[in-house]
């Protein structure tokens, strides 16, 4: 079936037994055995549950994987994932990466022996120049967060397989209904589900989803053990959220794309950062690997004034930290997103004072174009006037 159907017919649409229409919420911490010679599926929740089950079947469904995996929270999946290194270990990762991913692996990772390189891996030979003795994995956020730059999936898939690397890909910008990483040879994807997947501002979840069945063992082992699962209430509401990924982001992509060659022609807009825009580096890349540009663009007004003054002057987003909600969400990544990053890295990376994230909603678009007209010329007035 297509990505469109699967998100509604999965297997998991409604309950095997009872017929009911959504999979039903299991509270239940512990499960009777009526054999302890022979034990159920279900012993204890931290281990397996049939709602958690039903999440975790769908996303290994959705992106092509052998078996999936829910966790408390997107960051939860991606430290557990992280914890198939050991000490010694080295991992290259790319440069412009989420600032909480960025945390865990300078701040806790590195105190285990666990040791990270920050390259550009929309550049090859960067990645190849970065690879030392004991480099065990690849990690890449594309389109990355928050400057969308775009790597080469099949690309990153091939050097990690002859340098016998583990290929990691967060997928939650574009999610499996744009972008399957698996298809492309990626061994892991891993989600924030509290964006896109669940869709509206009121759940926090992490999901994973792997290629092999003795790295998935791994996984599970790593889940059982860390303990960070997903809550049973929790799951339900992602799997509500799934079944209508395919509206929500048709919506909110067309709606960026709208909105980006608008910011683009604005005079008080240095640079816009969406991977629509033909003039985008990596624009016929991702039209190659991915079926949509996903609805969360960036742009740059200049300086750090100017951005807190517009976050003032806004109406409609939200001005808040995630992204991916029904509603648009206007984020400050020096502040927010980023703000675990040194400054001196942010600016490396092009994350500079100026910038803003854009996670584009349902609203009329000519509604959020007014709301920014409104907010940037009040800061062009501001910045004249000063």
């Amino acid at each position: 079936m297509r990505i469109e159907t699967l998100l509604l017919h999965n297997g998991c649409e409604f309950d095997q037994q009872t017929g009911a229409s959504s999979v039903p919420i299991y509270q239940a911490s512990t499960f009777h055995q009526f054999d302890v010679d022979n034990p159920g599926q279900y012993d204890y929740t931290r281990s397996g549950n049939p709602t958690r089950q039903a999440l975790e079947d769908t996303i290994a469904k959705l992106e092509g994987g052998c078996r999936g995996f829910a966790f408390a929270s997107g960051m939860a999946a991606i430290s557990t994932v992280f914890l198939l290194l050991s000490k010694g270990d080295h991992l290259i990762v790319s440069q412009d990466v989420y600032g909480g991913t960025y945390r865990v692996l300078t701040q806790v990772l590195n105190r285990f022996g666990i040791d990270s390189t920050f390259v550009d891996t929309t550049d090859s030979e960067a990645i190849i120049k970065a690879l030392q003795p004991n480099t065990r994995a690849l990690y890449v956020e594309t389109p990355s967060n928050p400057t969308l730059k775009v790597t080469d999936l099949g690309l990153v898939a091939k050097i990690a397989k002859e340098h016998k690397l583990l290929s990691i890909v967060d997928n939650t910008f574009l999610t499996p209904y744009y972008q399957q990483p698996l298809a492309h040879g990626i061994d892991i994807v891993v989600h924030s589900a509290t964006k896109f997947l669940g869709g509206h501002s009121d759940v926090v979840a992490g999901l994973v989803a792997v290629k092999e069945t003795s790295l998935a063992d791994q996984i599970k082992t790593l889940q059982n053990a860390f303990g960070a699962v997903l809550g049973v209430q929790d799951s339900w509401l992602i799997l509500r959220g799934i079944k209508t990924l395919q509206a929500r982001l048709d919506v909110s992509t067309k709606n960026a794309g709208i909105l980006a060659e608008w910011l683009q022609d604005h005079k008080g807009i240095d640079h816009v950062y969406y991977t629509g825009l033909p003039d985008h580096d990596g624009h016929h890349l991702q039209n190659k690997q991915a079926s949509g540009h996903g609805a969360v663009l960036s742009f740059d007004v200049g300086s750090g004034v100017q951005a807190k003054q517009l976050l003032q002057k806004i109406r409609l987003p939200l001005v808040a930290v995630s992204l991916g909600a029904v509603e648009s969400i206007l984020s400050y990544p020096v502040l927010m997103s980023h703000a675990a990053m040194p400054q001196e890295v942010r600016r490396k990376h092009g994350i500079t004072d100026g910038l803003l994230r854009f996670s584009v909603g349902l609203e009329n678009v000519e509604d959020l174009i007014d709301d920014l007209s409104q907010a940037l010329d009040s800061k062009v007035s501001f910045a004249v006037a000063r």
